[in-house]
This record gives structure tokens, sequence and C-alpha cells, in this order.
């Protein structure tokens, strides 16, 4: 069977390894951060439907990109399936307007993890004011950039720290909840809390399930690394799969072993330790102040880490599109010693500072936390290019490349398609009334029309379409055609 073989790299990630993978880059600083938030949007313990809501989006969203990454296993997951699927009418466009959106959603990401570290600094050092907490934020974002500015030829260390340290503040938290759970405070729920005919709960649940799907994101990780990966055919779709289910399960004890142990109201006091720094509140009623201490350092070890290994990833993605014609030649040059992609990197670095202080001074209200703007402005920024033309270029796929072979097809075609598309129709819709003041749609279309006009001007210089002809690569077609014809001679 092809899997496409990319020049210099080797298929060597196995299931193992790409479900750890998956589940690493899943579960970083996010569940530490947001279980308030998920608790303020559902208005109490009913917070958990949030999490079953995410995983939903999660799994049907999931074989999107299970049948892509199994049917076209290469390096840059949604940039390679949209160059493929859409090609035929609009050129290099679409994968153009990928890249553009990632420029800004992946430094967006990583906004959160330096407002999630800054919130549990402040556990250990409360005087802490809110200047003091943007010269932290900045500080960290202008560490990780130099720390970055160099040669970086093997982060296997930094991701299995991270993993560990992940791992073991997870579990720690878990433990000290259900060592010290009380049922009647993590299942009491407040009297209407589901009240179908009601629009605060569906306005609930949006908010909800846009914080659940940020938590559950990562579990696509193993489709950007698809020339890397044994097999992909079968490797891809059930390492997606596994991750969201393990990943879920872990989210469900900790959000119920949290609210068994913290009352819900004290996570919607902004003055209450318990909505900044939930796990360590846990920590400090259960086994006391020391050990709150020492899991808060693992926290913020664990935020630092997702800051690091995210934008080294991310500095890569304009740099692969620029080296591949499909994105402006600037962003491919290499820095002339230490061979990592300079523009990139310092690009995404300052986006990351600059998202994190625009959050900061505009989530001022309980009702706009820093985190819930960031997330909102995230995944708003993500639905048109990645998510809903992914959905897209499923079917456009299948129609345009029949013959393309495709190890694994969706299960119950189309309707994970329909499902994925109306989960992120909901969180797109409700975005502006769920931040009222915020406008997360306005700024998404903003910055997509933007980056219409900056490929207009990129496509003229390049003498690309429209103002060249369209390039139709059937990249893994062909490769699956030159096989078939080297096998039948």
């Amino acid at each position: 069977m092809s899997t496409h073989e990319t020049p210099g790299l080797s298929r060597k990630i196995g299931l193992f390894q790409a479900t750890a993978i998956n589940m690493s880059q899943m579960c970083g600083i996010g569940p530490f951060v947001t279980i308030p938030l998920m608790v303020a949007a559902f208005g109490g313990p009913q917070a958990v439907i949030g999490w079953i809501a995410g995983a939903l989006l999660a799994l049907a969203d999931g074989l999107v990109w299970a049948e892509l990454g199994a049917s076209l296993p290469g390096s840059g997951g949604t940039y390679v399936y949209l160059r493929e699927a859409f090609q035929y009418r609009t050129g290099r466009l679409m994968p153009f307007l990928f890249v553009w959106t990632a420029m800004l959603f992946i430094p967006l990401i990583m906004s959160t993890g330096v407002q999630g570290l800054v919130q549990y600094l402040g556990y250990l050092w409360p005087s802490m004011t809110t200047g003091q907490g943007d010269l932290v934020g900045l500080g960290v974002v202008a560490l990780v950039v130099l720390l970055l500015w160099r040669k970086v030829e093997n982060i296997g260390r930094i991701t299995v720290v991270m993993w560990t340290v992940m791992i073991v503040s997870v579990l720690a938290v878990i433990l000290a909840a259900f060592t010290h759970f009380d049922a009647s405070m993590a299942f009491t729920w407040p009297a209407h809390a589901v009240e179908l005919t009601h629009g605060a709960f569906w306005l609930g649940l949006a908010s909800g399930l846009t914080i659940g799907i940020y938590d559950y994101l990562g579990y696509n990780t193993t489709a950007y690394l698809g020339a890397e990966v044994k097999n992909p055919g079968r490797v891809l779709p059930r390492s997606i799969v596994y991750a969201i289910l393990a990943i879920m399960a872990v989210y469900l004890l900790l959000q119920i072993g949290v609210l068994g142990v913290v009352n819900w109201h004290d996570m919607l006091d902004p003055n209450n330790v318990a909505s900044q720094s939930v796990a360590s509140a846990v920590l400090e009623k259960t086994f006391g102040k020391g050990a709150a201490d020492t899991v808060t350092v693992l926290i913020l070890v664990t935020a630092l880490a997702s800051v690091f290994t995210g934008l080294l990833g991310g500095s890569r993605v304009p740099f692969g599109a620029a080296r591949d014609g499909v994105f402006f030649k600037a962003f491919g040059r290499l820095h002339p010693k230490h061979q990592f992609p300079v523009l990139g990197l310092a690009a995404m670095g300052v986006i990351t500072a600059a998202g994190f202080l625009l959050a900061r001074h505009v989530g001022t209200s309980a009702a706009h936390p820093p985190l819930t703007i960031l997330i909102t402005l995230l995944t708003t920024v993500m639905v048109i290019i990645q998510a809903l033309a992914q959905i897209a270029a499923v079917t456009v796929l299948r129609r345009r490349q029949p013959n393309l072979r495709r190890p694994y097809k969706m299960l119950l075609y189309p309707l994970p398609s329909v499902v994925a598309g109306i989960g992120w129709l909901v969180i797109y819709g409700y975005a502006d009334k769920a931040n009222a003041g915020v406008h997360p749609i306005e700024w998404s279309l903003a910055w997509v029309a933007l980056g219409g006009a900056a490929y207009l001007v990129w496509s003229r210089a390049e003498r690309a379409w429209p103002f060249g002809p369209k390039e139709i690569r059937q990249e893994y077609l062909t490769a699956q055609q030159a096989e078939s014809l080297g096998t039948v001679g």
C-alpha cells in the first residue's frame, strides 16, 4: 500500500506513540484553567455537559481528519487537504488562507498558555498586580522566543518532560479530589439547570461547547505528522479516536472530582482563588498548602513547555508553505547560522504577546475574563478556513478524486460531517451573543478578508491564479497511479 513517502522523513511513529502525541497536545494547561469557565458558562455543576458535548464534536470532527489523514498522509495536515481539494477552482487560495489564519490562531492558543501561567502564578504571588502580570506574561513570551532562537534538532526531551509533568499534575488533582469527594456537591444541580425551552441554556451550551472543543484541540496532531506515521491508513484514525476517548475520561474525572471538593459558587467569584487557580484550591483543601504549592509549580512548568513546543511547531507552518510556493517567500528563509525560520518565529512571538495583552485589557469583567476572550477569538478564526473547509474537502475529494486510495472511509458518511458542521456553526453563530462587545465574528471575518487581500498581492507577484494559470497537482493520486504502474510493470 502506498504511503507516499516524503524525502527526508521516515515513518517511525506507531499507534501507541501517535496516540500519546495527540493526548499530550490535548491535555496541557487547558483543563486547569477552563473548569471555572465551564462552570460559569452553564451556571452550575451541570458543566459536565460541556465536556461531553466537546467530546462529541471532537469525535465527529476527528472522523473528518481521519479520512483526510489516511488518504493524504503528508506533513502539513489541513494545508495539504485544502491544497488538494480546492486547487481545481481557486488555485492556491485556500492553502494560503489556512496559513494566514494559522498565523493568528496558533499564537492565540499560545496566549492562553501564557495567561494560564500568569493566573496560576497568582496563587504563589497573591499580591501580583495587573501590570506585574502583564510584565510576567511578556517576559515568558520573550524567554520562549529566546530559547527557540537557536538550532533545535531534537525536542524529544522537552516533550517527554511536558508529558510527564502534565500526567503527574492531572493525577495529583484527581487523586486529591476523590480522597475528599462529596457527591452532593458534584451532583446537586440548580433548579431548571437543563431547561431546553429556555434560551439561556442554549447560550450556555454554545459557550461550553466553545470551551470544550478548545480543551480537546490536539486530537489532530498526528495528522500534521502524516509523513512520519507508520501505516497511516490504520494508525491515524485510531490514534485520533483513542486519544479523544481517553482524554474525555480524564476530563470527566477531573471536572467531577473538582466539583466534589470546591463549591461551584466559589469558581464564579473573581476574588476567590478557585476562579483563577482551581487545581491549587483543590490541593490546598485536601492535602494542604505545601502540596498545593508543589502542584502549582508543576502546572507552571506545563504551561511554559506548552508555549515552547507550540511556538516551535507553529513557526514552521508559514515556513513550509513558503518553501512550497504557497506563501510569502520571506517566511521561507532560515537563520544563516542556526537554521530556524526567523520570520515565522518572530511574527508568532509578537502575535502571542499582543493577544495576551489584548485579552487582559479587554477582558476585565467577570463576564469576559481574558481566557474566554482568547478561546472565543481563536475558535472563531479556525471555524471558517480550517473546520468548515475541511468538512467540505472530504466531499470535494470524493467527487474530484474518486479513485484516490482511502484506507479509512468515514463511518456513516456523511453523518459525522453534518454533526461536525452543525457543532462548529453553533460555536460560530453564538460567538457574538456569548461575548457581547468583543465582536469575535467580525474580527474573524476581517482577518479572513485581510488574508484575501494579502493573497491578491501575493498571487499578482507570483503570477498565480487569478493572475496566472491554475496548477493542478493531484500529488497523492499521481503517486498512487505511478506505484500501480510500477507494480504492473
